[in-house]
């Protein structure tokens, strides 16, 4: 036989590790036929398979029967012995740092795995337990063996799941028939938003519209923040801020108004009204129960936000105000809002990614496209037509009675804290705006101003959101 020959050969460890890594795989698909997160695993000991496993732990109520261990239990009463003295695991995805301790442990000679974790991995993906020099075991660990196969169980698994999850969530919440509803995959992958969307359709006023929004933190929590958005926003908008809130061990709320974000869109302009969005927050936080709530507010946020809490103060501790108004339509509205009034009226499909990186020139183009995510055509633009109008400019508009009303109970009533923060840039709701505006919020201080920040104040909420955990600190 020629040098060559010999070469062309497979290698006959690759052949076993590739035998038994299937073996580990047809143990997955019992785990997914079950219902549990497809992962399988075997321990092989002179050839001779002697312990299987899958994941079980919805099964068996135990968080730690994932598959590597069933497989160990499994092996250890085959021996008669809790010491795997050369054995070796076949488990289709990386092992956790449960598991690597429980091979460490064992004194398992070898360890295959099939797909990384990038995740959770602690083979070498977020930590690496098996080089660890002070242990007094050394396993080898050999990965990618059969890869393909394991992460396609994976991906086939979840899409499923998520198919199921989507088919459930339209019987739960069936669609109008004057509305429609962004699909949930354009909302796949946007940077720096991983929060579960809740939804909920049987608040009165939503008469069966699906309304999203972000629940986070401890119902119990010490302060209650409630995001408000505006126009072209969504919840999005609040992602840099709900980090730094959730660590302080807070609670945080962000709903996405009808028309908006992951919310229900309906399809006609006239079916947004002023007191129908107040009505639906209002019953929103009753339904949540909100409790020790800092109010956020920004732009519509503001100016529907603002007239919540004199329907329930007990409920409000403090407000957070971003570049925003009360519109009692006994004052001129701005000249800067009028230009972007009439912009939205003489260009209905303007593009919100566009005017989101015009106003914060950091913004990356990813972020641009998932401010554009919830608006994929015309038929689900209604609410970015109704809302420029919408705000009141006269005493006799729509909203501007119930906003005088909010006007005195900031100025007369509000015992809470107030911390004003606005974004110089700002040509529509800017400082001037700002500033009329802390005259009618009884004891609120100077605002802060942000010399590079302009009308989406949230994009620089990092620093905003440590500022208010501090200020607002029961």
């Amino acid at each position: 036989m020629t040098t060559s020959a010999k070469q062309a050969l497979p290698d006959p460890t690759s052949v076993t590790d590739h035998a038994f890594m299937q073996l580990a795989l047809a143990e997955a698909r019992l785990a997914a036929a079950s219902g549990e997160v497809p992962v399988g695993a075997v321990v092989v000991k002179d050839g001779r398979v002697i312990g299987r496993g899958h994941n079980q732990t919805i099964a068996r109520h135990d968080p730690s029967a994932h598959a590597e261990i069933v497989a160990l239990r499994e092996a250890g009463a085959a021996l008669g012995n809790y010491r795997l003295d050369g054995c070796s695991l076949y488990v289709t995805l990386e092992p956790c740092a449960m598991c690597s301790g429980a091979l460490l442990q064992a004194r398992v000679a070898r360890v295959v795995f099939g797909a990384a974790e990038p995740k959770t991995g602690a083979a070498g993906s977020v930590l690496d337990l098996f080089s660890e020099p002070r242990l007094n075991h050394q396993t080898t660990v050999q990965g990618g063996v059969a890869e393909h196969d394991c992460s396609l169980a994976l991906q086939h698994f979840f899409q499923a799941r998520r198919a199921t999850q989507r088919q459930q969530a339209r019987a739960a919440h069936p669609l109008r028939d004057d509305a429609v509803r962004t699909p949930d995959r354009a909302f796949a992958d946007l940077p720096d938003y991983p929060w579960t969307p809740r939804y909920l359709s049987d608040l009165p006023a939503l008469g069966g519209l699906r309304l999203h929004y972000l629940d986070e933190g401890p119902v119990d929590a010490p302060v209650t923040w409630l995001c408000l958005h505006g126009n072209p926003g969504w919840s999005y908008l609040y992602r840099h801020m709900l980090p730094v809130w959730l660590a302080a061990g807070h609670r945080v709320v962000a709903p996405d108004m009808p028309g908006f974000g992951r919310s229900d869109k309906p399809k006609k302009p006239a079916a947004h009204r002023f007191e129908w969005h107040r009505q639906v927050l209002l019953e929103l936080v009753q339904r949540l129960d909100l409790q020790r709530v800092v109010l956020v507010v920004q732009d519509w946020g503001g100016i529907l936000g603002l007239t919540l809490p004199m329907a329930e103060p007990s409920r409000y501790q403090g407000l957070l105000v971003m570049n925003t108004l009360l519109a009692t339509g006994d004052e001129p509205l701005s000249p800067g809002f009028l230009a972007w009034r009439e912009m939205c009226r003489s260009k209905p499909m303007f593009d919100v990614g566009r005017l989101m990186k015009r106003a914060v020139p950091h913004l990356s183009a990813e972020a641009c496209a998932a401010y554009n995510a919830p608006f994929p055509d015309r038929g689900h633009r209604a609410a970015l037509q109704a809302f420029p109008p919408m705000v009141p400019e006269h005493p006799d508009s729509p909203g501007a009675e119930v906003s005088r009303q909010a006007r005195d109970f900031w100025l007369h009533q509000w015992s809470g804290r107030s911390l004003m923060v606005v974004g110089a840039t700002d040509p529509v709701l800017g400082l001037p705006v700002m500033r009329r505006l802390r005259e009618q919020i009884r004891g609120c201080p100077e605002p802060w101003v942000l010399p590079e920040a302009g009308h989406f104040v949230q994009e620089h909420g990092a620093p905003i959101a440590l500022r208010a955990v501090e200020y607002f600190k029961p």
